[in-house]
């Protein structure tokens, strides 16, 4: 679920805020790495268990208009299509999941059931739903297709569910699209026959993922000085103080794995330092960040500082 432009993300924040000399404050900062990139996954559980939420509402509201004393015919014999979705069904009953929640204490919705208010009577007036509810036919994949449809189109861009995603927890800003792409991507790889845990992916692709954002972050924090020193050594034509904060932690980011990591290539790192930095930083980072780097890339060939292994790592 988590990609490897996402951990430099999270490094990149927490080496912004990461204010001591090197080694000063390094083993609670790494701490909070750890904390805020695992907390993510908290927020994909609170997300995907939206959808159960829902149906257990329209459940409950079928059942109190059922019994109103003066009902009308079509809350006596109410149109049960959302009710009988095959996926809301399945993820209702997705014993796993609910584990998984409880371990956690994940009862946000619980507590703060307002805001499952507010997205049934959202999702009530939106047309997905309209148009789901007037279709007489049934299938698993017309089931499937409209929770996408509710997901993407109801549930993800809520303003008050990302005002409460906010105060809830700050990190989670930046990990909300990711966390939606990946539920996204979940949903449209669902069918019936599919194991309990197809809804709870690892939070890494793999064990090297896992330890990256911590050496990315130590490695980046203990040659910290050295590494300005360098870009100091490119910028002499620039007053030190008119470098964003965050362009020098995405360089020495850049110059950490140019010399610290082998097996990453200097075109991917010089990518998504580029890419960070149009979402992150100033209009004109990018540009400023992508020559320094050219500079930086064109001396360790010369000097042989580029300790790349494998092929095409150049």
């Amino acid at each position: 679920m988590l990609n490897r432009r996402h951990i430099r993300v999270k490094v990149m924040q927490s080496l912004f805020s990461f204010n001591g000399d090197e080694g000063d404050d390094l083993k609670s900062s790494t701490k909070f790495l750890k904390y805020s990139i695992d907390s993510m996954y908290d927020l994909y559980l609170l997300m995907i268990a939206i959808l159960p939420e829902l149906h257990k509402k329209t459940e409950d509201y079928v059942n109190k208009s059922q019994q109103k004393h003066l009902a009308t015919k079509e809350e006596k014999d109410p149109n049960k299509k959302f009710l009988e979705n095959q996926v809301l069904l399945s993820l209702r009953g997705n014993t796993p999941l609910i584990e998984e929640l409880k371990s956690k204490k994940l009862t946000h919705w619980e507590v703060d059931d307002e805001y499952i208010d507010i997205l049934f009577k959202d999702m009530l007036k939106s047309d997905e739903y309209q148009q789901y509810m007037n279709q007489s036919s049934t299938s698993f994949k017309e089931d499937l297709d409209f929770v996408v449809s509710l997901f993407k189109n109801v549930i993800a861009p809520n303003d008050k569910l990302y005002e409460y995603i906010e105060d809830k927890k700050l990190t989670w800003l930046d990990d909300l699209p990711l966390v939606n792409t990946s539920i996204l991507k979940l949903l449209r790889k669902t069918k019936a026959n599919l194991s309990d845990t197809h809804f709870l992916p690892p939070l890494y692709k793999d064990e090297e993922d896992m330890t990256f954002g911590i050496e990315l972050f130590t490695k980046t924090a203990l040659n910290s000085i050295a590494f300005s020193e360098e870009i100091a050594q490119k910028t002499t034509n620039w007053d030190s103080e008119r470098i964003a904060s965050l362009d020098a932690v995405l360089l020495k980011m850049a110059i950490c794995e140019f010399q610290k990591f082998p097996s990453i290539p200097v075109k991917v790192t010089i990518n998504e330092y580029l890419e960070i930095a149009k979402e992150y930083s100033t209009p004109k980072s990018s540009v400023f960040i992508n020559g320094i780097l050219d500079k930086l890339v064109g001396e360790y060939k010369v000097d042989g500082k580029l300790n790349k292994t494998g092929r095409g790592l150049m």
